[in-house]
């Protein structure tokens, strides 16, 4: 069905030459869509995963090391609306202007601000302080080893001297897994990441740089890998010891922006009722007159 004669230019205005003369192609049915419930509905997908993101970042408000994830929407391509055989201009073909069928979501992308770090005083909770990441040595179930980066510092040690995170996984330094004596007193990890048990020096954690996040994939909720293209650079972070990185995570900023989302995705309920409402009163009542 055609809205008040009015369809894309694209998809009707294709000519064929046949015995040298110009024939006008009818549009095709994929052209009736009513636009207006596309494009409402469009706006409620979007307005939907943005919801999705939000929620997420909130419920990890709490993990250390959790960096915030935000979202682009952006439109869909504007294409040409033409009027046609419009009887009041003589029958001619008006072109009226360009018009855009809605949005989309764009993009996610991580907010890699600093994150407030709070004290716990324990010998192997650590937080970094600037731009860089925990190497560490990730074992799946297959027991394969793949290195992963965190910004996740709550860290303990096993019964044989090494360090790993709550699931298992290895911290590195520059000899591979970390390895302290178990029956060391005093463990003291300095800015530069040196460790150093009971006054002598054990090894030193590795903190991995990045010269773009961008390729950078989120894997799991606070670790990341390192995906094709990426380049590791010099680190330029200090370890706090006793210390862990909160999420970045602003709460409130959170809780307003999923109102505002609520009340967007209402707004395209309400245009989607209006748009039926509208449909109704063409089938049932312009057919009368």
């Amino acid at each position: 069905m055609l809205l008040s004669g009015i369809v894309p230019k694209s998809a009707y205005y294709c000519t064929k030459r046949k015995e040298g003369t110009a024939v006008r192609r009818q549009p095709e049915r994929g052209t009736s869509m009513i636009r207006g419930l596309y494009t409402a509905y469009t706006g409620m997908i979007n307005e939907q995963k943005r919801l999705d993101i939000i929620s997420n970042n909130l419920a990890n408000s709490a993990t250390i090391g959790y960096k915030e994830e935000n979202v682009t929407s952006r439109s869909f391509k504007d294409y040409m609306m033409v009027k046609i055989r419009d009887g009041s201009n003589a029958f001619i073909d008006e072109p009226i202007g360009k018009v855009n069928p809605g949005v989309k979501i764009g993009e996610t992308y991580m907010d890699w601000g600093q994150g407030s770090l709070r004290e716990t005083g324990n010998t192997y909770d650590l937080a970094l302080e600037g731009n860089g990441f925990f190497t560490m040595r990730v074992t799946d179930t297959n027991g394969n080893s793949t290195i992963k980066y965190t910004r996740c510092g709550t860290f303990k040690c096993t019964k044989d001297g090494f360090i790993v995170d709550a699931e298992g996984n290895h911290l590195q330094g520059s000899g591979g897994d970390i390895q302290v004596p178990v029956d060391a007193n005093e463990i003291v990890i300095r800015e530069d990441g040196s460790i150093f048990a009971d006054g002598s020096y054990v090894d030193r954690i590795q903190i991995t740089d990045f010269e773009d996040y961008d390729y950078l994939e989120l894997y799991g909720d606070n670790m990341y890998n390192a995906v094709d293209g990426a380049t590791p650079i010099n680190s330029t972070a200090v370890i706090e010891q006793g210390f862990t990185e909160q999420s970045n995570v602003n709460v409130i900023s959170e809780m307003v922006s999923m109102i505002t989302i609520t009340r967007a995705y209402e707004a395209g309920q309400k245009m989607i009722r209006t748009q039926d409402s509208l449909l109704e009163s063409s089938v049932t009542q312009v057919g009368k007159v």
